[in-house]
This record gives structure tokens, sequence and C-alpha cells, in this order.
């Protein structure tokens, strides 16, 4: 739908990278210039950019002549990707016991009981976005700028993943188990636990789509 106010350009990257992470577009779209500079109501110079930068995170693919089209789930890629989590992601948990605090606990407790309420049938999606979050404070609550900076764009992969996956989960312990023992990891200020429940929590995923797809 056309907007009547235009909007900054990277307001603009943010929300078409939401819509192709959450499949809104599906992999294999092709994503029209003219037809995002009139929904936006901007010009095709910065829709253009924010191809670009899309293209550059790996969600889109700059075809000449022909536009952008959307980034396929490239399990080779993914693989790649949960290579590198698997060590980082909890390597950043390990640092936040050290450094997160009183209110980040909080609002992790409060992500984990969101949870153990949700049905997965109809809930998925919001169990995505808090399983992210989670992450997202750890991230932060690491206090380290690198794995900022290098771990959301690896889980913009992951989370693409998990929302093409939703077929495949039929209960929400994939969700509750392995983060709510990472939780209590580190309350309990036990930097061994936190790892290992850490990587469990993404291997217990990688597991599963393995299972389903292999």
């Amino acid at each position: 739908m056309n907007v009547s106010k235009k909007i900054e350009t990277d307001e603009i990257y943010r929300i078409l990278k939401r819509r192709i992470i959450e499949l809104e577009y599906e992999p294999g779209e092709v994503l029209n210039e003219v037809d995002m500079a009139e929904e936006f109501n901007i010009s095709r110079t910065p829709i253009r950019k924010v191809f670009q930068k899309l293209s550059s995170d790996n969600l889109l693919n700059i075809v000449p002549r022909f536009g952008a089209q959307v980034a396929p789930i490239d399990f080779m890629y993914m693989k790649s990707v949960f290579e590198v989590t698997r060590v980082l992601d909890p390597f950043a948990a390990r640092l936040a016991v050290d450094r997160i605090t009183t209110e980040q606990i909080a609002e992790l407790e409060s992500i984990i009981e969101r949870l153990k309420t949700y049905d997965i049938e109809v809930d998925y999606r919001k169990a995505i976005i808090d399983d992210q979050r989670f992450h997202d404070i750890i991230f932060l609550s690491s206090d380290n700028a690198c794995l900022q900076e290098i771990l959301p764009d690896l889980h913009n992969h992951t989370e693409r993943l998990w929302h093409y996956s939703q077929r495949f989960f039929d209960t929400m312990d994939l969700f509750t188990d392995s983060l709510g023992k990472t939780l209590d990891a580190i309350k309990e200020r036990d930097k061994d636990k936190v790892e290992k429940y850490a990587r469990d929590h993404i291997d217990a995923f990688v597991d599963k789509i393995r299972q389903e797809l292999l």
C-alpha cells in the first residue's frame, strides 16, 4: 500500500529486511524497484541503495537486467552460519554471566514465562520473536562490541530458517528447555553450564532440521 509520507531509507531497509526474514517475501520472489518506490513514496535511487544493502546481507540477489530476487535459503550457507554461531553464541552467553544486569535477567525471565504459555500452532511467530529477543539480550549483556556487530547479522539468517521450519515443530520444548536452562545457569553464575545450554539450543534446532530435510 502506498504511504502518504516519505520515510527514511534506513527505515525502509529495516522494513524490507523484516519482510524477508519473516517470509512475507518468499525465497525466489522478485522485488520491483518501481513498486517499492511507489509504496514508500520515494524515488528509485534510494530503493536501489536499500536493495544493495540487503544484497550485502545475503538476503537479496541482484540480477542484472532482471531485478532483485529474494535469496533462497541456502542450506550449505546455513551450515556455515551454525558452525559459527554454535561457537560465538555460547561465548557471548559466557561473557554475559559476569556482565548481565538485574534488569536484563528480569527480562529474560519474562521471556521464558511467556514461552511457557504459548501454543506452538498458534503462537509460533511470537515464540520466534521472543527467542530472538532472548538472544539479543545476551548479545547486549556480553558487553562485547565485536560480538554485538557479528551475531545479529548471523541471526537474521537463523531466524529466517526458524520461520521457514514452522511446519516441523509441534512442541514448545525446543524453545523452553535449553533457553530455560541457559537462564538458570546465568542466575547460578555457572559459565560452563551457560555455554553448554546455549550450544544445546542451537544443536537441537539443527538436529531437528536435519531429521526433517535429510
